[in-house]
């Protein structure tokens, strides 16, 4: 379920990727880590098919520390974090080497034997965790026995090297460990001829003596035999069922020789240079739909309107805890300019509806103000971040002229505040572009109802008479941000219309006379955006 993609991506998210091979993470900071894996997980898996986020992570937590802190010092070295669960993971063997090799390997794509020794020691140190070590142990000049030093290896060679029967003789228990991890849920429908279990998985074993005897796994592991079998016969080990007729077709074939056999696949080939990457540190990621996190387009507005209004306000109280004095300026200053963009919309749609025969706004000049507002703000938290990598890039700069040790305090408490503040900015960036998706869906609410007014306003005269009886309760939605005190007179009775507007020329949806818009969420605003996207596009 969690293959090597997904842990390369786990890396990345705890900025492992960031340090060097040779620092020490601590046991809260390698929590974090294996937590996010199965966070991660969980959210790919339905509902019913959860795991246990805390059982899990507690289990691979404890095996590594048994595996890799003898010294009990609880710390744990990024090199070993990433060998070891890049080799426990799920996935292809080739895909694994891959990321092996661009760990142990130079910029040129060549080997670097120093490396290939300390990965030697970290991987053997899984068997010696099960009490293997007997058997499967480090020596010196191991690395050399496999590779040469005046040999320029490279991924294919790695590969090569890794993956061609047989193997290295201190590895061998590694692509039976692939392979076991691939067998899990092979079901084999047949018979074992010991404890007589039907449709039983992992691997099946078959004599080549004794004819039609086969074993299941835990029986051919464990030295099981009945009948005349005995545990010196030659046995043939399957990974996958055919059926009697596949298999009397292949004899067919091998016997006349009817078709060719097919070739032997040859292991893939990867471009020996290593691939030039694009470079990707200044691009601020999108913040999430909320379709992403498991809710659906068309979810609850009002819910999802007032938790991103909350992400917001807490992502601006921490960049004025934490950023300097222009930086609380600059948050304030956001939010302020936001707040004045929804009054003067608000302020605008209330003075059309005082004026019978005013026009209403244009909403392809609302929508451009919005935007042009918006861009303005993601322009200048780029440049912000722009500058704190140019920062950082240069604090690594000195670092490597002046050969300052990795564990100065000062320098690593600089580079890891000026990484928080990053994080902070980009937060409030994904918030920002939440704010505008709501504000842009709040504008298209308004403006259907304006139009819906225009429409019925001809059919009510001056001189009509107001509809007798009282009118139904109006809906309380969910008050706009500083909308108190930025709009005109309110109605006494509460309607949140001005006082001078007549029962008839209330737009649908209003007072409850003439129903709601069913395009309109609980709050009012309208969530139809057909034809418009505030963003450029309309794909996620």
């Amino acid at each position: 379920l969690v293959d090597i993609w997904n842990v390369i991506e786990a890396f990345r998210e705890n900025g492992l990727n960031t340090l060097e091979p040779q620092n020490e993470v601590s046991v809260s900071r390698l929590e974090t880590l294996v937590s996010s894996l199965y966070h991660n997980l969980n959210k790919r898996l339905p509902p019913t098919q959860q795991v246990h986020v805390d059982s899990k992570a507690s289990l691979l937590l404890n095996w590594l520390l048994a595996a890799y802190s003898g010294d009990n010092s609880g710390k744990i070295r990024v090199f070993s974090i990433k060998v070891a669960l890049a080799i426990m993971c799920a996935g292809k063997m080739v895909d694994k080497l891959r990321y092996i090799f661009s760990q142990i390997s130079d910029g040129a794509g060549q080997l670097i034997h120093w490396k290939l020794g300390d990965f030697l020691r970290e991987v053997l140190a899984l068997p010696a965790a099960v009490f293997e070590s007997p058997t499967f142990f480090y020596k010196e000049g191991l690395e050399s026995e496999i590779f040469p030093v005046e040999n320029k290896i490279t991924v294919n060679d790695f590969m090569a090297g890794f993956m061609t029967e047989p193997g290295p003789a201190c590895l061998v228990w590694m692509p039976l460990l692939h392979r076991l991890a691939t067998v899990e849920s092979v079901v084999h429908p047949t018979v074992c001829s010991v404890c007589m279990r039907e449709n039983f998985t992992g691997f099946r074993y078959r004599c080549q003596r004794c004819h039609g005897y086969q074993l299941c796994q835990d029986c051919f592991w464990q030295g099981r035999v009945s009948l005349n079998h005995q545990n010196d016969h030659e046995v043939k080990e399957y990974s996958s069922y055919k059926s009697p007729s596949k298999q009397i077709g292949h004899s067919l074939r091998k016997s006349f020789r009817c078709v060719p056999d097919k070739q032997i696949q040859a292991l893939p080939r990867f471009p020996e240079q290593p691939e030039k990457t694009l470079n990707l540190s200044h691009i601020v990621p999108p913040s999430p739909l909320p379709s992403h996190n498991g809710f659906p387009d068309g979810g609850i507005p009002g819910l999802y309107d007032r938790s991103s209004t909350l992400d917001s306000r807490a992502t601006g109280l921490s960049l004025d805890s934490n950023g300097t004095s222009g930086t609380r300026g600059g948050a304030v200053n956001s939010n302020d300019e936001e707040h004045r963009l929804i009054a003067r919309y608000a302020a605008r749609l209330a003075q059309e509806s005082r004026t019978p025969g005013g026009s209403a706004p244009d909403p392809v000049q609302i929508g451009l103000d919005s935007s042009r507002a918006q861009r303005e703000l993601i322009m200048q938290l780029e440049s912000k971040n722009k500058e704190i990598m140019r920062e950082i890039q240069k604090l690594r700069r000195q670092q490597e002229a002046e050969q300052v040790a990795p564990e100065s305090p000062a320098l690593m408490n600089e580079l890891r505040a000026l990484r928080q503040r990053k994080g902070e900015l980009e937060g409030h960036l994904g918030a920002l572009q939440d704010s505008r998706r709501q504000l842009m869906a709040q504008l298209e609410g308004l403006m259907r109802m304006l139009k819906n007014h225009q429409t019925q306003s001809p059919r009510s005269t001056p001189n009509s008479s107001p509809r007798s009886g009282k009118s139904p309760p109006i809906p309380q939605g969910p008050p706009m941000p500083n909308q108190g005190s930025r709009q005109g007179p309110m109605n006494p009775g509460g309607s949140g219309m001005p006082p001078n507007v007549p029962p008839g020329m209330l737009p649908p949806g209003v007072g409850g006379m003439h129903g709601q818009d069913p395009h309109m969420g609980p709050g009012g605003g309208g969530m139809d955006m057909r034809g418009y996207a505030p963003n450029g596009n309309n794909s996620e």
